[in-house]
Protein backbone atom coordinates (compact mmCIF):
# COMPACT_ATOMS: atom_id res chain seq x y z
CA UNK A 1 0.00 0.00 0.00
CA UNK A 2 1.13 3.22 -0.89
CA UNK A 3 2.25 5.03 2.61
CA UNK A 4 0.31 8.17 1.76
CA UNK A 5 -2.80 6.06 0.79
CA UNK A 6 -2.39 5.11 4.41
CA UNK A 7 -2.29 8.31 6.05
CA UNK A 8 -5.06 9.80 4.31
CA UNK A 9 -6.97 6.76 5.42
CA UNK A 10 -6.27 7.41 8.92
CA UNK A 11 -7.18 11.12 8.58
CA UNK A 12 -10.81 10.34 7.04
CA UNK A 13 -11.68 7.96 9.82
CA UNK A 14 -10.19 9.99 12.17
CA UNK A 15 -12.57 12.51 10.97
CA UNK A 16 -15.26 10.06 11.35
CA UNK A 17 -14.61 9.53 15.15
CA UNK A 18 -14.99 12.94 15.77
CA UNK A 19 -18.13 13.70 13.66
CA UNK A 20 -19.64 10.72 15.79
CA UNK A 21 -18.16 12.19 18.85
CA UNK A 22 -19.57 15.13 18.44
CA UNK A 23 -23.72 13.50 17.61
CA UNK A 24 -22.70 11.88 20.34
CA UNK A 25 -22.09 14.38 23.06
CA UNK A 26 -25.49 15.89 22.43
CA UNK A 27 -27.20 12.78 23.53
CA UNK A 28 -28.63 13.45 27.15
CA UNK A 29 -26.55 11.97 30.15
CA UNK A 30 -29.08 9.20 30.69
CA UNK A 31 -28.44 7.56 27.61
CA UNK A 32 -24.43 8.48 28.21
CA UNK A 33 -24.72 6.04 31.00
CA UNK A 34 -27.16 3.76 30.14
CA UNK A 35 -25.37 0.09 29.95
CA UNK A 36 -26.66 -2.97 27.73
CA UNK A 37 -25.75 -4.80 30.42
CA UNK A 38 -24.96 -5.00 33.93
CA UNK A 39 -21.20 -5.25 33.40
CA UNK A 40 -21.05 -3.53 29.73
CA UNK A 41 -19.88 0.23 29.40
CA UNK A 42 -21.46 2.94 29.43
CA UNK A 43 -20.43 5.12 26.29
CA UNK A 44 -18.99 7.21 28.49
CA UNK A 45 -16.63 4.38 30.33
CA UNK A 46 -16.44 3.90 26.44
CA UNK A 47 -14.53 7.05 25.63
CA UNK A 48 -12.84 6.98 29.30
CA UNK A 49 -11.34 3.87 27.76
CA UNK A 50 -10.17 5.28 24.71
CA UNK A 51 -9.08 8.60 26.30
CA UNK A 52 -6.56 5.94 28.27
CA UNK A 53 -4.86 4.43 25.26
CA UNK A 54 -5.25 8.16 23.78
CA UNK A 55 -2.93 8.99 26.65
CA UNK A 56 -0.71 6.82 25.95
CA UNK A 57 -0.14 6.42 22.06
CA UNK A 58 -0.50 10.03 21.21
CA UNK A 59 3.04 11.25 23.08
CA UNK A 60 4.42 8.22 22.26
CA UNK A 61 3.52 8.44 18.45
CA UNK A 62 4.74 12.40 18.85
CA UNK A 63 7.62 11.31 20.38
CA UNK A 64 8.57 8.79 17.55
CA UNK A 65 7.59 10.80 14.67
CA UNK A 66 9.48 14.25 15.68
CA UNK A 67 12.78 11.83 16.59
CA UNK A 68 12.41 9.54 13.42
CA UNK A 69 15.63 10.28 10.83
CA UNK A 70 14.16 7.74 8.39
CA UNK A 71 12.83 9.89 5.18
CA UNK A 72 9.51 8.62 4.16
CA UNK A 73 8.81 5.44 2.38
CA UNK A 74 6.29 5.39 -0.94
CA UNK A 75 5.27 2.11 -0.14
CA UNK A 76 4.27 1.10 3.11
CA UNK A 77 4.28 -2.82 4.15
CA UNK A 78 2.87 -4.12 7.45
CA UNK A 79 4.55 -6.78 9.76
CA UNK A 80 3.34 -10.25 10.69
CA UNK A 81 3.10 -9.02 13.82
CA UNK A 82 1.50 -5.74 13.53
CA UNK A 83 -0.37 -6.50 10.99
CA UNK A 84 -2.38 -8.91 12.83
CA UNK A 85 -2.38 -6.53 16.07
CA UNK A 86 -4.20 -3.87 13.65
CA UNK A 87 -6.22 -6.52 11.88
CA UNK A 88 -7.37 -8.23 15.56
CA UNK A 89 -8.89 -4.40 16.75
CA UNK A 90 -11.05 -3.96 13.47
CA UNK A 91 -15.04 -4.67 14.46
CA UNK A 92 -16.49 -8.12 12.54
CA UNK A 93 -19.58 -9.18 12.17
CA UNK A 94 -19.46 -11.46 15.04
CA UNK A 95 -17.56 -9.50 17.80
CA UNK A 96 -14.58 -11.19 19.25
CA UNK A 97 -15.01 -9.95 23.18
CA UNK A 98 -11.66 -9.09 24.51
CA UNK A 99 -10.45 -8.48 28.54
CA UNK A 100 -8.78 -5.17 28.38
CA UNK A 101 -6.42 -4.42 31.11
CA UNK A 102 -6.96 -3.19 34.51
CA UNK A 103 -5.77 0.34 34.11
CA UNK A 104 -8.02 0.15 31.11
CA UNK A 105 -10.96 -0.59 32.07
CA UNK A 106 -13.50 2.56 33.80
CA UNK A 107 -16.10 0.25 34.54
CA UNK A 108 -18.08 1.59 37.47
CA UNK A 109 -15.99 4.61 37.91
CA UNK A 110 -17.83 7.90 38.22
CA UNK A 111 -17.40 9.71 34.86
CA UNK A 112 -19.20 13.08 33.49
CA UNK A 113 -19.45 13.83 29.77
CA UNK A 114 -15.94 16.13 29.69
CA UNK A 115 -14.32 13.10 28.60
CA UNK A 116 -16.02 13.23 25.53
CA UNK A 117 -14.10 16.76 25.00
CA UNK A 118 -11.11 15.12 25.91
CA UNK A 119 -11.41 12.42 23.61
CA UNK A 120 -12.34 15.22 20.52
CA UNK A 121 -9.08 17.35 21.51
CA UNK A 122 -6.98 14.18 21.76
CA UNK A 123 -8.12 13.53 17.96
CA UNK A 124 -7.78 16.70 17.10
CA UNK A 125 -4.22 16.52 17.91
CA UNK A 126 -3.58 13.14 16.54
CA UNK A 127 -4.87 14.46 12.98
CA UNK A 128 -1.69 16.90 13.18
CA UNK A 129 0.60 13.92 13.86
CA UNK A 130 -0.74 12.16 10.79
CA UNK A 131 -0.23 15.27 9.06
CA UNK A 132 3.70 14.76 10.62
CA UNK A 133 4.06 11.45 9.98
CA UNK A 134 3.85 11.85 5.80
CA UNK A 135 7.52 13.06 6.05
CA UNK A 136 9.17 9.82 8.45
CA UNK A 137 9.12 6.02 7.25
CA UNK A 138 6.16 3.99 7.98
CA UNK A 139 8.31 1.31 7.54
CA UNK A 140 11.66 1.90 9.66
CA UNK A 141 10.16 4.40 12.36
CA UNK A 142 9.11 1.84 15.47
CA UNK A 143 6.72 2.74 18.58
CA UNK A 144 6.17 1.06 21.88
CA UNK A 145 2.74 -0.54 22.13
CA UNK A 146 1.16 0.29 25.73
CA UNK A 147 0.76 -3.60 26.96
CA UNK A 148 4.50 -4.24 26.83
CA UNK A 149 8.14 -2.32 26.32
CA UNK A 150 9.53 -5.79 24.74
CA UNK A 151 7.74 -5.62 21.68
CA UNK A 152 7.87 -2.11 19.06
CA UNK A 153 5.74 -1.86 15.75
CA UNK A 154 5.96 -0.35 12.72
CA UNK A 155 4.70 3.22 13.13
CA UNK A 156 2.40 2.52 10.18
CA UNK A 157 0.96 -0.61 12.46
CA UNK A 158 0.99 0.95 15.27
CA UNK A 159 -1.23 3.98 13.76
CA UNK A 160 -3.40 1.03 12.07
CA UNK A 161 -3.79 -0.98 15.05
CA UNK A 162 -4.67 2.91 17.41
CA UNK A 163 -7.32 4.07 14.54
CA UNK A 164 -9.06 0.27 14.45
CA UNK A 165 -9.26 0.28 18.30
CA UNK A 166 -11.37 3.83 17.92
CA UNK A 167 -13.42 2.60 15.23
CA UNK A 168 -14.22 -1.15 17.12
CA UNK A 169 -15.43 0.90 20.75
CA UNK A 170 -17.21 3.58 18.19
CA UNK A 171 -19.66 0.59 16.81
CA UNK A 172 -19.62 -0.16 20.62
CA UNK A 173 -20.79 2.89 21.16
CA UNK A 174 -23.20 2.90 18.39
CA UNK A 175 -24.70 -0.40 19.60
CA UNK A 176 -25.39 0.84 23.48
CA UNK A 177 -27.35 4.31 21.97
CA UNK A 178 -29.42 2.04 20.01
CA UNK A 179 -29.25 3.88 17.15
CA UNK A 180 -30.20 7.72 18.28
CA UNK A 181 -27.48 9.17 17.14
Amino acid sequence: MQSQQLIESLIESTRVHINAMERINALPDDVLRKRESPHSWSVLECVEHLNRYNDFYIPEFKRRIEASTFPADPIFSSKLLGGYFAKSMLPKKKLNKMKTFKDKDPIFENIDRSVIEKFIQQQMEFLILLEKARTVSLNKTKVNISITKWIRLTLGDGLMFFVNHITRHQQQMERGIGGRE
